[in-house]
């Protein structure tokens, strides 16, 4: 009879096990602080606003509704702002990761010349920037408030994300460069042909990034876009969550303020799922790159 094999836990020192239990269990708490709160949200999402006023979640189905995805889904505005979003979310993306993957290039270059000088510029804006009011009147004298140019270009150029990217390009055996030179390949058929396929990683990650950051921002669109067909779906959002304030005909056969009320809090929880929808079909797909990319980008210095 063969004896049965030790698990890898078992194998460890007493010390690690002690360890491995409490960063288990801290990990484990974290998570249920993540997934207690998704869970509340889908399930309220589907109660009826009065029940669960007084009783709060329950299982007894003849008390749930679809009521706030009814309206949701049939409101137009609902879906401009979602189109918008996407759209821009999209271009963002693209923009960002262009600028990015060209900016940190150079600058992964060990003989480039004004690299040193260039790393100190981009490192001075992640901690000091013009401020709100310069901003405003540079977009204001640029001619682009009511412009989606004003919440797509100031933002294509991330300086964490080309350090990431600069550190991963660093990363590369420069064999490949040494054999693209020998044969006879020039600056740009490096960069794009050989250097751009091998960086799919990082790409990826950037990618994730630009997109998530673009699609949860609404800040520089509630400054500079009034046009509400040129507004993002987080402003919809918004005006739902923060100010309580469904947009027109979502609540137009509601007479009484405490109907309006309660539909409105039945309406919260039915638009967070509809705009975290996208982020959680696309994350598994981007996920074994995005572990990849982040690991790639920080080991190297």
């Amino acid at each position: 009879m063969q004896p049965k094999k030790k698990s890898e836990f078992a194998k460890q020192p007493t010390g690690d096990k002690v360890l491995l239990v409490i960063c288990y269990t801290i990990l484990g708490l974290f998570l249920v602080a993540i997934i207690f709160p998704v869970i509340y949200i889908i399930l309220s999402s589907f109660i009826d606003p009065i029940t669960l006023q007084n009783k709060g979640v329950t299982f007894d189905f003849s008390q749930w509704t679809l009521t706030a995805y009814e309206r949701v889904m049939s409101n137009a505005q609902i879906w401009v702002g979602f189109r918008n979003a996407l759209l821009y979310s999209i271009a963002a993306t693209v923009l960002g990761g262009v600028v990015t993957l060209l900016a940190a290039y150079p600058m992964s270059r060990p003989d480039f010349r004004g690299r040193g000088f260039f790393s100190l510029i981009f490192i001075i804006t992640m901690f000091f920037g013009g401020g709100l009011i310069p901003t405003y009147l540079l977009i204001n004298n640029l001619g682009w408030l009511d412009n989606p140019l004003a919440i797509l270009v100031p933002g294509a150029f991330s300086v964490w994300n080309m350090i990431i990217v600069r550190t991963y390009y660093q990363g590369i055996p420069r064999d490949l460069q040494e054999a693209a030179d020998i044969d006879g390949a020039s600056e740009m058929d490096y960069f794009f042909k050989i250097l751009i396929p091998v960086c799919t990683p990082i790409i990826a990650t950037i990618s994730m990034w630009n997109f998530v950051g673009m699609w949860n921002s609404y800040f520089d669109a509630m400054i500079y876009l009034n046009d509400p067909n040129k507004q993002p779906l987080q402003l919809v959002l918004r005006a739902i969550l923060i100010q309580s304030q469904p947009e027109p005909g979502m609540v137009s056969d509601m007479q009484s303020t405490a109907e309006r009320a309660q539909l409105a809090e039945l309406l919260k929880y039915a638009t967070i799922i509809i705009s975290s929808l996208p982020l959680m079909i696309m994350y598994p797909f981007f996920q074994k790159y995005f572990d990849s990319g982040i690991m790639a980008g920080a080991v190297k210095g």
